[in-house]
């Protein structure tokens, strides 16, 4: 909090953020695309210096703010070390074959009509077993972007729909770290979470399902690039692809269930990758060397880990899809994090953030408005901390009296964090899972945003449900007895 003897009007607080959205729609309009590389980190510094201003002319002290600032950053400590996993787990996993053949089997399947549909259901099915948007997007999410490029389908749509498959496991897995942490500031048992949540995220998901139906049934692929036949001839020209290399996701999911830790099992997961490709794509490893004797294939294993690693196979297709990143592809969302943090730890320790969501309890006259105020104090947070985790646990902190005053349970607030916080950050170009998300997939935030149809329905469905008092559960008659102390 801050440590001014002035109390920052509404006015004050907002000036910052407005200040940063009116500078990254500048960047947007000018740079397109290109704004995460530079630009938007910039206008993230720059609204922090005016936060800064702000809060040392309303009485802080920069050694305070220097050190909200760290505090924050010890919690992208986590994402960042995942994040540059995330990028070698992919580049082994593409270089070994594993992606290729979930593409050739995805080609060889597919319906242009029920793809969309499908993708978000694979998605989905991924995500709750192994408990992470993140990998599901990193793994299933890249092939089914493939396929669909492959398929002549709408890139912006399947990345739609592989977001809202992922984020539907990120909600209900018990698995999820978004879910545990839910539930635990709310102190709503785990499985009781994910049972409640089902009331909202089931008619949710069912409505973007529909949806990605229709967009699908009506779409029509047009172009070279429709012929699939051609996609998986080229893939088996560049390639080996085997039902065997399935054996590494397999190997994943089953260690996800076993509760092994997400580092190490990404780190697991990447020298699988690598050991894989030695097996299946020995001339390729080689090729990438450059040499056929040990420095050849050591060159080859870690070349595609850590760096851009360009296959040229005379095909377009599979040369962008043989073209990797590594680690290093992985740096300018890192760079976003970094400063977004910055803005973050900023705006909570100048007290900006604490007067904008003061400014938003104001709003509640009820129920429906009290869930209505938590949805979008976490759309705010996720905008101006840049961090899902922050914005569920500020959130989870600053409501409990108020559901309990109006005789709601803690799962009511534990459902509407999910539904709020969960799965609105990937919408966010600056926060961390709408920069990674847009790294991973290729495309611009906003490009994808408007047909991430599940993440978009699930904060209007929990308002809905309140609203209409659909299997709403209330205080038990003995919490009814505890005196709730005033809200301040």
């Amino acid at each position: 909090m801050t440590t001014s003897k002035n109390k920052l009007t509404l006015t004050t607080a907002l000036l910052p953020l407005v200040f940063l959205l009116l500078l990254l729609a500048v960047n947007v309009a000018v740079f397109g695309d290109a704004a995460i590389e530079g630009p938007n980190q910039f206008a993230l510094l720059l609204a922090g210096a005016l936060v800064a201003i702000i809060a040392l002319k309303h009485g802080s002290r920069w050694p305070h703010l220097q050190a909200e600032m760290l505090k924050v950053m010890q919690i992208a400590i986590a994402p960042i070390l995942m994040l540059l996993l995330i990028g070698a787990l992919s580049s082994t996993w593409m270089m070994s074959g594993i992606v290729p053949t979930l593409i050739t089997y995805g080609l060889t399947l597919a319906d242009p009509a029920w793809f969309y549909a499908a993708t978000a259901v694979v998605c989905a099915i991924v995500s709750t077993a192994v408990g992470s948007s993140w990998t599901t997007a990193a793994t299933i999410g890249i092939a089914m972007m493939a396929t669909g490029e492959g398929l002549g389908m709408s890139l912006p749509v399947t990345a739609g729909a592989v977001i809202s498959g992922a984020y539907f496991g990120d909600k209900l897995s018990p698995l999820s770290d978004t879910t545990n942490l839910a539930s635990g500031v709310c102190g709503v048992d785990l499985f009781s979470h994910v049972r409640y949540l089902f009331i909202t995220t089931l008619p949710s998901f069912l409505i973007a399902l529909l949806l990605f139906l229709i967009l699908g049934v009506t779409h029509r692929a047009t172009g070279q690039i429709t012929q699939s036949a051609e996609m998986i001839q080229a893939i088996h020209n560049s390639v080996n692809v085997s039902g065997w290399l399935l054996l590494v996701p397999a190997l994943v999911i089953i260690l996800i269930i076993r509760k092994v830790p997400a580092l190490p099992l990404m780190l697991l997961a990447t020298l699988a990758g690598s050991l894989f490709a030695f097996a299946f794509q020995t001339e390729l490893v080689y090729q990438i060397g450059g040499a056929t004797d040990w420095t050849g294939l050591y060159r080859g294993l870690l070349l595609p880990i850590v760096g851009e690693t360009q296959i040229e196979t005379g095909h377009p297709f599979t040369d962008d899809l043989l073209s990797t990143s590594g680690m290093a592809g992985m740096l300018n969302t890192i760079w976003l994090i970094l400063c977004a943090v910055v803005f973050g730890g900023l705006m909570e320790g100048s007290g900006c953030l604490a007067r904008i969501l003061e400014g938003l309890n104001t709003l509640i006259r009820g129920r429906t408005s009290l869930v209505a105020t938590t949805s979008g104090t976490c759309g705010i947070l996720n905008i101006t901390a840049s961090e899902q985790y922050l914005t569920l646990l500020i959130a989870g902190r600053m409501y409990p009296e108020l559901y309990a005053r109006y005789d709601l349970s803690a799962r009511n607030l534990s459902r509407t964090l999910e539904d709020s916080g969960t799965v609105t950050s990937v919408l966010v170009p600056w926060n961390t899972c709408g920069a990674y998300h847009a790294t991973v997939l290729g495309l611009g935030t906003l490009t994808y945003l408007p047909f991430c149809f599940f993440n978009l329905i699930s904060p209007l469905m929990t308002i809905l449900v309140m609203r209409m008092g659909w299997r709403v559960e209330h205080l038990t008659p003995e919490a009814q007895r505890v005196p709730v102390q005033p809200n301040h």
